[in-house]
């Protein structure tokens, strides 16, 4: 046949006359986004994802409408594109139409509440299998420290899994820490560097945030850095939580591992004394400020200029580290003033030195406090005393030294708008107490000395662009703890550390791409759902008795065995959709900025059903392509699957005329390998 010459996108293309835009763009390995097409079958055009626009006819006109590219032919001298303002419109509607009735978890509402966005379905399911280092491996394309991580991250994922709505929710936490623990001590999964690039990155600050950007940076082929104004590196996970908690050498082992891939670490080095920012941007081709926040809050009441008044990360600093001598508290009283997680290290840690009488000061109620439950439970045990609706006034002195705390007795205002009750002081009540130790664990903040230039904000941290990372300087980017909002949790510092190497990377190469939130379709679930699941209890983490743990520093929790780790794995629910990987509807979705909920209605009753009995359907999921029923028409020859109904209620819905239908979809399961939205998913037997 005679070949015709034609544009796509730009690109000059070649193909035999007669066929679609579709398949010429695909003999040309160009992908037009479609869902409905499959060559096995006769075209459908159902979808309206193909819509192309015909710049010129090879005439030197336009074609006045968009062409949809499985059913127009494609013509000598056309100039074809895809990306014009035109399709982009078109594409978006059909993709929010889309949407807008699809109802389904793209990703696991665990995932989804992990700030580093941590595949958690992927990891526990692997685990379920007993493959615990395929675990790690997932883990690892979001967390470079997996084993100290499940230690010590506050575990939002858990707030979100859904277990919780049958009885308890997935031990996710200890799950990762378990499986890490034995990649450690075994064939430790190492993945390998892509080729060099001939660039160099330095990072400021060798504590999580700072350790994940040099991971997955020197991953890509990058040259790393990594200098860090302490004695070794970890930064907060070494400095700031105690090793009961979190051991030192697990951390270390960690560490060596990211050493290991090739990535440099330099220690005992301060930015603005022993280099400057200015020589790091001269030396490297991108800089990444990642110091973290080491500055303890003050309290701004009276006394707290006193001998033994001392911020939370100063007290825990050299005991958590084991750098420097524990101090002998026996006999003393000490107030830790805080309800957060660093108040809880801090108080039990003072109950580990030996202290006769240690008090937690928060001005709200215990159900408010913003530390873990189980860190409240383990440390009451240990013999913490709670002093709850209580607030410091002032830090009573004498020759210079801490005597006494006086406490401004609270009680709960009216609700504000969020419906939250905030604490006011009930006039002329006070409370005080003997104490010989201060310790505030209100939050931490950041020393940005030696940063000069970088812009900060009015909270005193660097401000970065939340898309960009970059700093006012060029090439200088930030994260964490150091940055906008201020001190967090671990995790937080990983997954934008994770965010910010994309960026980086991505300007190495020359050309920039802003981070950008991608859509996931989500759906809600209710208790009355999973109604019918079994109840499995949720697997509990042996530990030391307290009045043996609260006499040293070794770890509490003593660790799952690799039968309950897999146990508990196998009470994941897998909310998240099967198919994601595989699911062309998402990918597309997230190609372009998407509002289904601007055209939020009604949606097809959503339901799953195993009349196919190999094959799971699930109608919330299905956009009406057609092509399952095509194929099992057209291809299969059975005609099992049919569209059954008249506008909006039509649905997919099999028709099994004899038995022997059932042993045909066993062995066939076509429409199921088609299906572009993970509507059906093959059973396993």
């Amino acid at each position: 046949m005679n070949q015709i010459h034609f544009t796509i996108n730009g690109l000059p293309c070649v193909c035999e006359a007669g066929a679609s835009i579709l398949q010429a763009a695909k003999l040309n390995d160009i992908e037009i986004p479609n869902l409905c097409n499959d060559e096995s079958v006769r075209v459908y055009g159902a979808c309206g994802l193909c819509a192309v626009e015909v710049l010129d006819d090879g005439r030197g006109k336009p074609v006045p409408k968009l062409l949809r590219a499985c059913s127009a032919k494609v013509m000598e001298g056309y100039v074809i594109r895809f990306d014009t303002e035109r399709v982009n419109r078109s594409r978006k509607i059909a993709l929010e139409l889309l949407m807008s009735d699809h109802t389904g978890d793209c990703r696991g509402p665990c995932q989804l509440n992990c700030p580093a966005g941590t595949d958690c379905q992927g990891y526990v399911k692997k685990i379920a299998g007993g493959d615990f280092r395929g675990a790690v491996g997932i883990i690892k394309e979001k967390i470079p420290l997996p084993a100290s991580i499940g230690r010590v991250c506050p575990h939002p994922c858990e707030q979100n899994c859904r277990r919780g709505l049958v009885e308890q929710p997935l031990s996710i936490a200890f799950l990762k820490a378990h499986a890490a623990d034995r990649d450690l001590a075994g064939e430790t999964y190492r993945p390998e560097p892509a080729a060099e690039t001939g660039k160099t990155v330095a990072v400021v600050g060798g504590g999580p945030a700072g350790l994940t950007a040099a991971y997955y940076l020197r991953l890509k082929g990058h040259s790393v850095t990594v200098y860090d104004a302490a004695a070794k590196m970890g930064g907060m996970l070494r400095y700031g939580i105690p090793a009961y908690r979190l051991p030192k050498d697990v951390l270390d082992r960690e560490i060596a591992e990211i050493a290991r891939l090739g990535v440099s670490m330099k220690n005992n080095v301060r930015i603005g004394k022993d280099i400057t920012l200015e020589q790091l941007r001269q030396e490297s081709d991108a800089v990444i400020l990642a110091a973290g926040a080491w500055s303890s809050m003050q309290m701004r009441v009276p006394g707290e200029d006193l001998d033994g008044v001392t911020g939370g990360i100063q007290f825990l600093h050299d005991i958590s580290s084991g750098e420097g001598e524990i101090p002998d508290l026996t006999g003393k009283k000490v107030a830790v003033c805080g309800g957060g997680n660093t108040a809880m290290d801090a108080c039990r840690t003072a109950i580990r030195c030996g202290a006769e009488t240690v008090y937690v000061i928060y001005r709200r109620t215990r159900s408010e406090m913003p530390a873990e439950e189980i860190e409240i439970e383990e440390s009451a045990e240990e013999g913490v005393t709670y002093k709850f609706l209580t607030n410091p006034a002032e830090i009573v002195g004498e020759n210079g030294r801490v005597k006494q705390i006086r406490l401004q007795i609270m009680e709960l205002g009216e609700p504000d708008a969020s419906g939250r009750r905030s604490p006011v002081p009930v006039a002329g009540a006070f409370e005080t107490l003997d104490v010989d130790l201060v310790i505030m664990a209100i939050g931490q903040k950041p020393d940005t000395a030696g940063l000069d230039g970088v812009t900060l904000t009015k909270k005193g941290t660097v401000a970065a662009d939340t898309a960009t990372f970059l700093t006012n300087l060029p090439d200088v980017y930030a994260v964490g703890d150091l940055t906008n909002r201020g001190a967090s949790i671990a995790i937080e510092a990983i997954g934008e550390a994770g965010r910010c190497a994309a960026v980086v990377d991505s300007a190495l190469r020359g050309e920039m791409k802003p981070y950008s939130a991608p859509y996931y379709s989500q759906k809600t679930v209710t208790a009355e759902d999973l109604a019918g699941r079994e109840k499995q209890p949720r697997c509990q983490m042996p530990v030391r008795p307290a009045a043996e743990r609260a006499k040293d520093f070794a770890p509490v929790n003593l660790g799952l065995s690799d039968e309950t780790a897999v146990q508990e794995a196998k009470r994941c629910l897998e909310c998240g959709c099967h198919d994601y990987a595989e699911c062309k509807l998402i990918r597309y979705a997230q190609q372009q900025e998407i509002h289904p909920e601007r055209l939020r209605g009604v949606k097809h009753t959503p339901g799953q059903e195993r009349r196919l009995v190999c094959i799971e359907r699930d109608n919330g999921k299905c956009i009406l392509c057609g092509l399952c029923v095509r194929i099992c028409d057209e291809v299969a020859k059975q005609g099992i699957l049919g569209l059954v109904g008249r506008g909006f209620p039509t649905a997919v819905k099999p028709e099994f005329q004899d038995p022997a239908a059932v042993a045909i979809c066993r062995s066939c399961k076509k429409c199921a390998l088609a299906c572009p939205t993970g509507a059906l998913k093959i059973i396993e037997d």
